[in-house]
């Protein structure tokens, strides 16, 4: 009758609306991807790569444990800077492998194809003597004791020869983020020095230093920095190499190598997408007002809905993301001309490269969120449906069985902390071990590093963790979805298949 002929015309206009949102939503979800893409490419994996492989694996090196990753000691450290770090730095050879007899403006060209902007940095932070206990029984035989990185331990005294900076204690720039590695928080202060842009007087400087004991029992870490900039790409390569000296003794390696297009809008397709970051900012402020009429509207209904949640996190990364661009652009515009200024001085590259980076997380999570909410706009099809409904109906069920998941599988995690924390490298720190855990469910696992660290528990935490947690916890959540699937099937079937559809509007 005339009820079902309303009920009719209030589904035809409700999907037509939603045509409409997902239309316009379709042209916003490809400008984001087209800017997003277009910020990346595959030369920053392989200019990554080959200035990676050229430190970590130096090719020029006939000892093969002089290399980087190979460091253990303060001597192995002074090993590698005198050997292929000046190497991997000061290329002055020509393809014919002639040596060169002047190199032009005094610059090196590393691969002959990224000129090294300015001169490399080498950093140290220290920690003061006596920062922690001794025993009193050990007071006859030790009388030093430097404890472990800390800011309030960080020492900041003069030592050495104390006539130049590399000897005293240089405060941290405001713009310099702290390096968070795998044994501490460092500041991103400390003793630097800059070397020559001659291979030869770096050299120098390194025995110099290395004879007057520039590197103490005290020092925690020491970074070595460096950029580079390719033309033919336009990428700025911004290289960190950090080895930190625990409180144990020997040393810990890791590197930092970051592609990075800080020169934006150089060429004609930069331009447009500079054009379609407009268009983005233009999208976000609709959105903006779409939302907030919205909440005017609806009040404290409006966040009953997950999906309205959902645009109000996608327009909070989005924000997030345009203020981090704009920042990133304005740093660069100002900061560029300065650090390229002086040639024999250190450039802080990694300072743009960390927003740099920053704001590619930040547009990547965007992107994201903007596929997911996808869902939103087929929902009103009757097999999509059945996904979303499924999700929603099981997750009261499944969050209730996850907390007694997390309380076995968090039981197991600090066992195995306990029982073989200080033998096997998966299971050393809490966060190891939950990680480690997660590889043991998807079949990644040592069972030889467990058994060996103690052949009694080792098995039994073995064999329980995975049939306690894999075939029956695991099964048991797979059980609550599918129950909850059957449920949400029977209930779509019952539906009148009279029910106006999505792809009838295309049919009229």
């Amino acid at each position: 009758g005339a009820a079902q002929h309303r009920l009719s015309v209030s589904r035809e206009l409700e999907l037509k609306t939603t045509l409409r949102d997902l239309i316009i939503y379709a042209f916003f979800l490809t400008d984001l991807c087209i800017l997003t893409f277009g910020m990346v490419s595959t030369e920053m994996y392989y200019l990554n790569k080959v200035m990676a492989q050229l430190f970590l694996e130096p090719p020029f090196s006939e000892d093969r444990h002089s290399g980087f990753g190979s460091i253990e000691s303060r001597a192995d450290f002074w090993r590698f800077a005198e050997g292929p770090l000046l190497d991997g730095l000061y290329w002055d050879k020509r393809y014919n492998n002639n040596t060169m007899l002047t190199i032009q403006n005094n610059s090196s060209r590393i691969y002959y194809e990224n000129l090294l902007l300015g001169v490399a940095q080498i950093r140290q932070l220290k920690v003061h003597n006596s920062t922690c206990s001794i025993y009193p029984y050990f007071h006859a035989f030790l009388e030093d004791c430097y404890s472990e990185y800390h800011y309030h331990s960080e020492d900041r005294s003069e030592f050495g020869l104390k006539n130049d900076s590399e000897w005293k204690y240089t405060s941290a720039s405001s713009l310099s983020p702290w390096y968070w590695g795998s044994m501490g928080l460092y500041s991103s202060g400390g003793y630097k020095f800059t070397l020559p842009r001659s291979k030869q007087k770096s050299l120098e400087k390194l025995v110099f230093l290395r004879q007057n004991n520039w590197l103490t029992r005290g020092t925690r870490i020491v970074f070595i920095d460096f950029s580079t900039y390719n033309a033919n790409v336009n990428l700025f390569c911004i290289v960190r190499l950090v080895v930190e000296f625990p409180a144990t003794g020997g040393a810990r390696t890791s590197s930092h190598t970051y592609s990075v297009k800080l020169l934006r809008y150089v060429t004609y397709y930069d331009y447009f997408l500079a054009s379609c970051e407009i268009t983005f900012c233009l999208f976000i402020i609709t959105f903006i007002i779409q939302e907030a009429t919205k909440i005017v509207k609806l009040k404290k209904k409006y966040f009953r809905s997950a999906w309205n949640c959902l645009d109000l996190l996608l327009l909070l990364v989005s924000i997030l993301a345009i203020v981090f661009n704009i920042y990133r652009t304005v740093a660069v515009s100002l900061l560029m001309e300065e650090l390229l200024s002086d040639p024999h001085a250190y450039p802080d590259f990694y300072f743009l490269a960390f927003w740099q980076i920053l704001y590619n997380n930040m547009i990547a999570v965007n992107v994201f969120f903007a596929w997911i909410k996808i869902f939103k706009y087929v929902s009103f099809n009757k097999t999509m449906t059945q996904l979303s409904s499924t999700l929603s109906r099981c997750a009261k069920g499944i969050l209730g069985f996850a907390i007694m998941f997390f309380i076995i599988f968090f039981a197991y995690a600090q066992f195995g902390y306990l029982v073989f924390g200080s033998q096997v490298e998966e299971f050393s720190s809490f966060q190891n071990c939950i990680f480690t855990q997660f590889r043991i469910v998807l079949g990644d696992f040592n069972f030889e590093a467990i058994e060996a660290a103690n052949r009694i528990l080792g098995p039994v935490y073995f064999i329980t963790f995975v049939f306690f947690v894999f075939f029956v916890l695991l099964n048991m959540f797979l059980a609550i979805i599918n129950d909850t699937y059957s449920e949400v099937k029977a209930d779509l079937a019952m539906i009148t298949s009279e029910e106006l559809q999505i792809r009838d509007l295309f049919r009229q």
